[in-house]
């Protein structure tokens, strides 16, 4: 990988994708399978996958660590999924579910939910707990990730 590179992971087959930095995700497809790269909507993912993020993927991405019974996160989820159809595919969006993927809600030490937790260039860079919403939700992920 070249500093001028980012590896993106596809997560439909677990291939990791280079892709040159600058270069917009919105029309990236995975070399093996062909899935796009980018996330127009937040996608589920498993604590697997999760691990597999962290480890192999130094692209910009959010997570949205929620609970089914949670009312913050029931509230904060529609102002979520529009920061993600606005912000993609300069930001990849992600939940987890910290019910059914326990084991990663641990490891990340998440001690209340929602928490929103950024990563880029293969560290993580914030950890945000509890629900925001509308404009200042954005506003916190343009800021983040230096989005105009």
């Amino acid at each position: 990988m070249t500093g001028q590179d980012r590896n993106i992971l596809c997560l439909a087959c677990g291939s990791v994708n280079r892709v040159p930095a600058g270069k917009s995700l919105a029309p990236a497809k995975c070399g093996r399978c062909a899935q796009k790269l980018a996330t127009p909507e937040p996608v589920d993912i498993t604590s697997s996958q999760l691990t597999a993020l962290k480890s192999k993927d130094s692209g910009a991405f959010l997570l949205d660590v929620w609970a089914p019974w949670c009312g913050p996160c029931r509230m904060m989820a529609p102002h979520y999924q529009s920061a993600a159809s606005r912000l993609n595919p300069d930001v990849r969006f992600f939940k987890l579910d910290s019910d059914q993927n326990q084991d990663a809600a641990a490891s990340l030490q998440i001690r209340g939910v929602p928490t929103l937790i950024g990563w880029n260039a293969g560290r993580q860079i914030a950890n945000q707990p509890g629900a925001q919403t509308g404009p200042a939700l954005e506003a916190w992920i343009r800021n983040l990730f230096n989005l105009a």
